[in-house]
C-alpha cells in the first residue's frame, strides 16, 4: 500500500519510518514550506508596539524561531516582555517557546475557536492589545473575532507559505508511480497543503478519486467536503484530531484493517 507523506522534511521522519516498518511504500512529498519574510521598517515598528501588548499568540514553531530572531534584531530583550502572557497554538509550539524560557498557555482544542475559549483571552477588557506571531495567508478568524470584541491587534506576518520547489520537480516521476496503484493514502494538514496538491496533481479527477485523505480537524474536513460537492469527486476522507504518529497509524488501521 502506498502512503504519501506530505509533512515538512524535518517532521516527516517518524511517520515515514513507522509506516515503512509496517511494509508500506512511502513517498515523501512535502506540500508546504515556510520562508521568513524579510526584516522591514513595518516589522520594526510592530516590535516597538509589543511593549504595550498584554498577550501574544504564537501560531507555530516557525513563528517562535523567526519571532525571536527578529526580536533580537529589534533591540528588545525578552526581559522587557515579562509583562506579556504567551499563548501557543499547540503543544509543539509551547515546547519551542519553553526552549526560550517562556511558559505559555495551550488550548484544549487546538483551533482558533479553542483559543478563543482560553481564560487568558476571555478575561481581557475591550481595548487590550494582543499580538499575533503568524504567517502570511493563515486563517484570520481569531484575530477578526478579537477585533470585533474591541481588542487592538498587532499582526506580525513573519513568514510566507509556498510549495517546495523539490516537490514540484518530483511530480513528473511521481505521477506514473501513482497510476500503478489502485489507491493511495495522503496526509493533508492545512488548507495551503491541499491547494498545493490540487496544483501539483492538476486536479485530475480520476487521480483525486483514488486518494484516501487524512485531514486535520473539522475545518479542513469541511473544506474538502465542499470540494467534493462542487467538483463531483468521490475520494475518501478520514478526520484526524492531531498529527501524532500513533494517531495517524490508529486511523489507518481502523479504516483499512492494515496492521
Amino acid at each position: 500500500m502506498l502512503f504519501i507523506n506530505t509533512r515538512p522534511a524535518d517532521r516527516a521522519c517518524a511517520l515515514s519510518q513507522a509506516l515503512s516498518q509496517q511494509a508500506w511504500s512511502v513517498i515523501e512529498l512535502p506540500l508546504l514550506e515556510l520562508q521568513a519574510c524579510p526584516w522591514s521598517d513595518a516589522l520594526a515598528q510592530l516590535y516597538q508596539q509589543l511593549l504595550q501588548a498584554q498577550r501574544i499568540v504564537v501560531v507555530s514553531p516557525t513563528a517562535v524561531h523567526i519571532g525571536m530572531e527578529y526580536l533580537a534584531k529589534s533591540g528588545i530583550h525578552l526581559d522587557q516582555l515579562q509583562h506579556l502572557q504567551w499563548i501557543a497554538v499547540g503543544e509543539k509550539t509551547a515546547q519551542v517557546l519553553a526552549e526560550y524560557g517562556i511558559s505559555s498557555a495551550v488550548p484544549e482544542v487546538e483551533t482558533s475557536e479553542g483559543m478563543l475559549e482560553l481564560p487568558l483571552l476571555k478575561s481581557l477588557a475591550a481595548g487590550s492589545c494582543i499580538a499575533f506571531w503568524r504567517g502570511e495567508g493563515g486563517r484570520q478568524f481569531m484575530m477578526d473575532s478579537l477585533q470585533q470584541a474591541g481588542m487592538q491587534i498587532l499582526n506580525f506576518i513573519l513568514y510566507q507559505r509556498q510549495c517546495p520547489a523539490a516537490s514540484i520537480q518530483q511530480m513528473p516521476t511521481l505521477l506514473p508511480q501513482l497510476q500503478q496503484h489502485p489507491d493511495y493514502w495522503m496526509l493533508i494538514s492545512s488548507e495551503a497543503s491541499w491547494l498545493n496538491w490540487l496544483r501539483l496533481s492538476q486536479a485530475q479527477k480520476e487521480l483525486l478519486n483514488r486518494g484516501r485523505y487524512l485531514v486535520l480537524g473539522d475545518r479542513l474536513e469541511a473544506l474538502l467536503m465542499d470540494y467534493q460537492q462542487q467538483h463531483h469527486t468521490r475520494f475518501q476522507l478520514i478526520k484526524l484530531t492531531n498529527l501524532k504518529t500513533e494517531t495517524i497509524l490508529q486511523q489507518i488501521e481502523l479504516k483499512s484493517g492494515h496492521a
